[in-house]
């Protein structure tokens, strides 16, 4: 493997969560991670099926480009090789031989949401965003104004994702990846002057989004209320670095949308990953816009999960604003000046203000803000 480290989902049985079981057959794990996790959600807000009409409950989630585990590829790979050579003439012939029939249907990024639909009898909107690491908050928004627009009047929200599919790093590359010598819970360090790099991760994060009236008139217990949101695309430009226009204008934006000031906000989910790069141009951003609001980077503890980093993340800003702290930045201990943010370090900070802000990006330059508040 091109990683020494990954943020790995241990002791996990989708036959607990996945009905029917024979199912399974066609989800790859970033799907059944993804059903779990719904399944899990419609759970804890106990949103059974007489509480909302099928028609008025839909499915929005944020994905990812899947690729196959190598086991399943090698075998139609292998009658191709000849003397060690690959051989394209040879393909065609054996990959329908030697591959699973139903193969595709396990990796089509938008299948996820299309088995949760099923699940949970949910007919209303279905629709999958594949954005990079801004995927999971690109969900959010949109779930948002499918409810702002009456379309439904819940949805199940939120995204999956893996970064340790080695499948997919031979066709992106590794050289994001950090390669530090140290012990495992010392990477990534995010903000940090020694950052060197992400550490692969994999799950699921996922949440019931609903208007408010409905869930006030079915007693649910609400966890937090959407203040705004915004999204902004920089493009590449061939031989200049990015200047994180788009954060910026993602968060100016959403403070005037949700008529909030810099101080209102009692801190900030970063999307930092321990990229040298990346880490520098978030933390600009940040700090041309919100000044020295405290700062965490929940990946310095499960790792990049892809799309599906932006969901996790929501949930732990939300557990923040239950338990009225915010967790530490993990291994942030040498400041860098490129990062002049106000990054929560050492021990769990009390939260004086029952405001969060959530960020995320693609590498190719999207960006999502969401502002959401104790109930």
């Amino acid at each position: 493997m091109p990683y020494r480290f990954a943020g790995l989902i241990e002791g996990f049985e989708p036959k607990e969560y996945v009905q029917p079981r024979k199912t399974l057959k066609v989800m790859s794990s970033e799907i059944q991670v993804a059903h779990s996790a719904a399944m899990l959600a419609l759970q804890d807000a106990r949103l059974t099926k007489d509480v909302v009409a099928p028609e008025r409950l839909g499915v929005l989630l944020g994905s990812e480009m899947l690729y196959g585990e190598l086991p399943e590829l090698a075998e139609p790979y292998r009658p191709c090789m000849v003397d060690g050579v690959f051989h394209h003439e040879l393909w065609a012939e054996h990959v329908m031989k030697n591959l699973f029939p139903l193969w595709m249907l396990k990796y089509l990024p938008n299948i996820a949401a299309c088995h949760i639909g099923i699940a949970s009898d949910a007919r209303g909107p279905n629709n999958s965003v594949i954005e990079g690491g801004a995927s999971s908050l690109l969900a959010f928004l949109e779930a948002s104004q499918v409810i702002i627009r009456g379309h439904a009047d819940v949805m199940i929200c939120g995204g999956s994702g893996s970064s340790v599919n080695i499948g997919a790093l031979a066709f992106r590359g590794w050289k994001h990846l950090s390669q530090s010598p140290g012990p495992a819970d010392e990477t990534p360090r995010p903000f940090d002057a020694r950052r060197d790099g992400t550490v692969p991760g994999e799950g699921s994060g996922m949440y019931i989004l609903e208007a408010r009236e409905h869930a006030e008139a079915r007693g649910a217990k609400i966890l937090a209320r959407f203040l705004g949101g915004s999204q902004l695309f920089e493009p590449e430009v061939t031989g200049q670095p990015q200047r994180g226009t788009a954060i910026a204008g993602t968060i100016s934006a959403v403070l005037a949308r949700a008529n909030i000031r810099p101080h209102d906000i009692g801190f900030v989910s970063a999307s930092a990953s321990g990229s040298p790069e990346g880490d520098a141009v978030e933390a600009q951003a940040i700090e041309r816009t919100l000044g020295q609001v405290p700062v965490t980077a929940f990946k310095s503890y499960f790792g990049d999960i892809g799309a599906g980093s932006g969901s996790v993340e929501l949930v732990a800003s939300i557990l923040a604003l239950q338990n009225g702290s915010v967790p530490p930045t993990r291994n942030y201990l040498q400041p860098d000046k490129a990062c002049p943010v106000n990054v929560v370090r050492g021990e769990l900070l009390p939260l004086e203000k029952q405001v969060f802000l959530a960020l995320n990006q693609s590498t190719t330059g999207q960006a999502a803000t969401v502002v959401l508040a104790a109930p």
